[in-house]
Formats: structure tokens, C-alpha cells, sequence
């Protein structure tokens, strides 16, 4: 894998065409877009089918949680978008998200790989602890993704701050998207638990999802590259 594999950039707006514009400038220089709600409310699957004509792997991060049948029914509608990887929440519980692997397999040699969200990033542990979770963010990551690779999920999402905790409690195979990632030259804008691109692959990343950083730079594809440049 390449330095520029490993760079999936958020496409956190609600326009399709300017998404697609963005990702044209981009395709050669990341491995993939994320494809979150804001743009999936707004254009729905179409609007994710047109972000696939770059060529670049998509990254579907809609953080599915509700009941097993619910999210398995989800996954399975999600799978004819042929997403390279897709979220659930691990909070959801065991049964929703080994529901989740299971509907995956539906896709067959296309199965996209199924990640657990852990704790979002922008939460700390004082914000964690409002919403009645004893211990720290890190207790509540490593908790979270155990119980994500035991149901059979392929991965996790989590913050650079936990991905070393986790490459050595889960192994090298389970894979870690970290969102948090910020350049020494970018703005840590609503972002807690951070890190540089380099730093979170030393740390054991396998993806590291990047967008203001690149999205509002004045060049984003000057941008990407010097990203792309710092892990390589």
C-alpha cells in the first residue's frame, strides 16, 4: 500500500457536484472519498453513485445503529452502492453488528469491510462521562473495538490517540480508520484527539480520513500531496 492509498478525504458538504468537482481534482493523489450524511441526506445513492466515476474507493461512513434486522436490511441496500468500507456503530451491541457482517457477505468477492464506530472524535472524556460512561475515552475505545473484532467486524474507527492501544490488543489484520488527522500545518478545528498523518500511521493506522485539511485548503490538491509527501 502507498502513502496516497491511505488517504481517504471527507467530502463533508451537501453538494454532489461540488463533491464530484473536488474528488476530480483529487483522484491520483488519495485512495478514496468519505461519503458521510451530510451528502447522502442531501443527493441520497444517486449523488453517491456520481462521486464513483473518478475511479476512487468509497469510504460509505453512515454510522449505521438500530436494531439487527434493521441495519443488516441497511447494510444489504448499501452493498449495490459497492462500497470499499462502511460504519455501524459498535455501541449498537453484538448481535447488530455480527447482523452487519453477515449481510456484507451478500456482496461476495466485492464485500466491502465492515467497521465499528467507537467513540467519536470530538468526544473527551468529560463529554463521555455526561452521557453516563464510566472511565476514560480509551477504556471506552478498547471495550468497544474487542467487542467489534469478537462479532466479527473488520475493523474500527477511532481516534490516532487509541490506534497503538489497539494495533497491539487487536493484532496487525483488524483494521484501524482514524478521522483526527491534522497536518502541523492545519487547524485542529472541532477535532480533540488529534495527530499528524505520520504520527497516526507510526502509530498503526491504516487509513487516516482527512478533510478540512485538504477540503478548505486554498489548493487542495497541492494539499494532498504534501500529505501524502510527509508519510512517504
Amino acid at each position: 500500500m502507498t502513502p496516497t492509498d491511505k488517504i481517504f478525504v471527507a467530502l463533508d458538504t451537501a453538494e454532489a457536484e461540488a463533491a464530484l468537482a473536488l474528488a476530480r481534482r483529487l483522484a491520483g493523489l488519495v485512495g478514496g472519498i468519505k461519503l458521510g450524511k451530510q451528502l447522502f441526506t442531501s443527493e441520497g445513492p444517486a449523488g453517491a453513485r456520481k462521486l464513483a466515476a473518478p475511479g476512487l474507493k468509497m469510504f460509505l461512513d453512515l454510522k449505521f445503529h438500530d436494531i439487527p434486522a434493521t441495519v443488516a436490511g441497511a447494510v444489504t441496500a448499501a452493498l449495490k452502492l459497492k462500497p470499499f468500507m462502511l460504519t455501524v456503530h459498535a455501541a449498537g451491541g453484538r448481535a447488530m453488528m455480527q447482523a452487519a457482517a453477515k449481510a456484507a457477505t451478500e456482496a461476495g468477492k466485492q464485500r466491502p469491510l465492515v467497521l465499528g464506530v467507537t467513540v467519536l472524535t470530538s468526544l473527551a472524556d468529560r463529554e463521555l462521562a455526561e452521557t453516563g460512561v464510566a472511565g476514560t475515552a480509551a477504556d471506552q475505545v478498547l471495550r468497544l473495538a474487542r467487542l467489534a473484532k469478537e462479532s466479527g467486524l473488520d475493523g474500527v474507527v477511532c481516534s490516532p490517540r487509541e490506534a497503538k492501544m489497539l494495533r497491539q490488543a487487536l493484532g496487525k489484520d483488524f483494521k484501524l480508520v482514524v478521522p483526527g488527522i491534522r497536518p502541523q500545518w492545519a487547524a485542529s478545528d472541532d477535532q480533540k484527539r488529534v495527530m499528524t498523518p505520520k504520527e497516526a500511521v507510526a502509530a498503526g493506522a491504516d487509513y487516516l480520513v482527512i478533510g478540512r485539511p485538504i477540503t478548505a485548503a486554498e489548493d487542495p490538491a497541492d494539499a494532498a500531496r504534501r500529505i501524502a509527501a510527509e508519510l512517504g
